[in-house]
């Protein structure tokens, strides 16, 4: 089997830097998850003693806490600081931009719009950061926005980092004819604009594909489904233990891709055992 590998795939700047953090915190904790990847976060758990707290209860004094690259709501930042824990931030800069966005458009009486998934950690941080919650909403598509009634007539509009900016515009023009002003804010980040069009030039060139990344990253699920509309044979996948041999039944490239918190080790498993089929 030929195996061709994405020209942009895996660790995002954001990710490199939250791993090199947590790398250098040895007997420290994570709040929540670090990244979207059991098996990275398994090694850092392995190799250098990083554990996972997912409640603030659970957090002693002095602890060391590091902050997800997804960043926490700012009222459980402000609970950390009161238990005396030591905080490093390894949120992503790209995360931190939409949070003080929010933070500001809304001190200015701008009602707040959210592109996201409302339970995804990412949009529940940045959404936090809104001085009147009720005023600040989260879509998911544009008929989520028949929906709203926003408080002011002035509206400031944020994305998540890893969404489709095809869908951030049309959700952008339906605000423009409905609202007297709209600020709109391109907070969507390079590298998944990057990795996106990497796999979608790729998925129309091969027989396979193979998108590599966590079952729950929203990035790596973008990455599949938009390889599935040019590629019906394309599979998600965690690592290589995934793989079925039937797959490749009949097929002579292999495409790969991975998403932004799927490290290089994993990948190259993956290239390995396909390479073997």
């Amino acid at each position: 089997m030929k195996v061709k590998l994405a020209s942009s795939y895996g660790f995002c700047f954001g990710v490199k830097r939250a791993i090199k953090i947590a790398e250098g915190y040895e007997n420290s904790a994570t709040m929540g998850p670090l990244i979207h990847n059991k098996n990275e976060i398994d090694r850092l758990q392995n190799d250098y003693n990083v554990g996972l707290y997912r409640e603030l209860n659970e957090v002693k004094p002095k602890d060391t806490i590091i902050i997800r690259t997804h960043g926490i709501p700012k009222n459980d930042l402000k609970d950390l600081r009161q238990k005396d824990a030591k905080v490093i931030n390894a949120t992503c800069p790209f995360v931190t931009t939409p949070q003080q966005i929010v933070k500001k458009m809304s001190e200015e009486k701008y009602s707040i719009l959210i592109f996201g998934d409302e339970e995804h950690p990412e949009v529940k941080g940045v959404k936090s950061y809104g001085k009147d919650l009720e005023d600040v909403h989260v879509v998911l598509e544009p008929k989520d926005l028949q929906d709203i009634s926003f408080k002011y007539d002035k509206i400031a509009t944020v994305a998540q980092t890893t969404k489709k900016k095809e869908v951030y515009l049309q959700i952008v023009n339906e605000l423009i004819l409905k609202n007297k002003e709209v600020r709109v804010f391109n907070t969507i980040c390079d590298a998944t604009f990057e990795n996106q069009d990497a796999a979608r030039d790729l998925s129309k060139e091969v027989d396979i594909m193979v998108v590599i990344g966590g079952k729950n990253s929203s990035n790596t699920k973008q990455l599949h489904s938009i390889c599935l509309e040019n590629c019906v044979d394309s599979y998600l996948i965690e690592n290589s233990t995934e793989l079925d041999k039937e797959w490749f039944k009949d097929k002579k490239l292999c495409g790969i891709t991975a998403g932004a918190s799927t490290p290089d080790w994993i990948i190259q498993q993956v290239v390995d055992e396909v390479e073997k089929y």
